[in-house]
């Protein structure tokens, strides 16, 4: 038997709820809803049957939803936590930036909603293990690369701080690019969407919500995991070259300009999932490390072993549930396996794929170093047969050029 979703609708304006509850009326075969009229009222609730997903107003009296959000992911890190408010005052929005997942913005259409609860609903069947799940939901914001942090801090310490030197800092950085990625794909701001670079992001945020996001509510961290930054280090590279090959694919393979620039976005953010198991498992992490460093074993086969999930599938869970767009998703979770479970690959998993697999070569045309192999059925596919040699000729060409740009 199906499970069936529990959701919680809570809003301090009863018309609202009635409103709500007429909207979702065709999802009572499918979905357990309650709508309740306070932050009290709905912790209450919690305290005597779970749900999965909390949908919440923000402003209330007595108890905010942010103030609320953030109860809940301190004690049910589980639930997906989604903000429904038609106020856009900058500060209360702020406040919220830490503890929700999703903000929609009110008036919101049945299918906009129904979407998005069941589309970050269903993200959770990629990870089975309780433990890891609740972890990753509660991550707010990734670690970023020391020196990075370092640079992006000074930066907005100046006092006429660069929005192009902003934007490429945040641009090199995997946590940082995820993190302001998540906040403008949302209506959190009233962004356009399909907002697919830190360039654009930064542009249309300013440099004062930015300060104010990395200052006052640090949404930006400086990784401590690992005592050995050669790991990050090469992380780091490794993402860069697999976001730039993966561009590259998808110019190859005629993609508009935004499948262009999500395809750089899916391979920057390939291995998230690597990041967030370091940040918070990380002598597990440090063993995976090791075992696989043996290389009997491919690196995600070891974390499913000692960690029940493999990197890939954790960095796609918390992308969906940030609401990231799909095709990023897809290509986060399905950049080892292109074809699985018979999935009909867009472009930006095949190029994250193949990016994995160019990132490696070197100027000699050689791949000894990448354990990433090529699917052969990919390669095999019509609309990449024949096609795969000369991309690979070309990629090595533009190595010998200089820049990988």
């Amino acid at each position: 038997m199906t499970e069936r979703l529990r959701v919680l609708f809570v809003d301090d304006e009863l018309k609202i709820l009635q409103a709500l509850r007429r909207m979702l009326r065709g999802m009572r075969h499918e979905w357990d809803m309650a709508f309740v009229e306070s932050g009290e009222a709905a912790l209450a609730l919690l305290e005597d049957a779970p749900y999965n997903v909390i949908v919440s107003d923000m402003r209330m009296p007595r108890m905010s939803g942010s103030v609320l959000l953030e109860i809940v992911r301190e004690r049910y890190p589980e639930m997906v936590r989604i903000i429904l408010s038609g106020h856009a005052d900058k500060a209360m929005i702020l406040k919220a930036v830490t503890p929700v997942h999703q903000f929609l913005s009110k008036p919101c259409s049945s299918d906009t909603l129904v979407n998005t609860v069941t589309r970050a609903y269903q993200i959770r069947r990629l990870i089975h293990s309780p433990e890891v799940r609740r972890v990753v939901s509660k991550v707010s914001t990734l670690p970023s690369l020391p020196d990075l942090y370092r640079q992006i801090m000074e930066e907005l310490g100046e006092a006429e701080p660069s929005m192009h030197r902003i934007a490429t800092i945040i641009d090199q950085d995997i946590g940082m690019s995820a993190k302001i990625l998540q906040l403008v794909n949302s209506a959190f701001f009233g962004l356009p969407r399909h907002v697919a670079t830190p360039f654009e992001a930064v542009n249309l945020l300013g440099i004062e919500t930015i300060r104010a996001l990395a200052l006052s509510l640090q949404i930006f961290t400086e990784f401590e995991g690992l005592e050995d930054e050669a790991v990050l280090s090469r992380l780091w590279a490794h993402s860069m070259a697999v976001g730039q090959a993966g561009k590259w694919l998808a110019v190859k393979m005629g993609a508009d300009r935004f499948t262009v620039d999500h395809a750089y976005q899916s391979g920057l953010l390939h291995d998230v999932g690597k990041l967030i198991l370091m940040a918070n498992f990380p002598e597990k992490y440090r063993l995976v490390l090791r075992r696989a460093a043996r290389g009997e074993q491919q690196l995600d086969s070891v974390e499913t072993d000692i960690l029940g999930v493999s990197h890939a599938k954790v960095g796609a869970y918390l992308l969906g549930i940030w609401g990231l767009p799909d095709p990023i998703i897809e290509a986060v979770a399905y950049h080892h396996m292109p074809l699985a479970q018979g999935l009909d690959p867009g472009i930006c998993v095949i190029s994250t794929h193949l990016g994995h697999y160019l990132s490696c070569i070197g100027e000699n045309g050689a791949a000894e170093l990448c354990n990433a192999g090529v699917s052969q059925a990919l390669i095999e596919q019509p609309f990449i047969e024949g096609r795969w040699a000369d991309w690979k000729k070309g990629w090595i060409q533009k190595l010998r050029e200089g820049g990988k740009k």
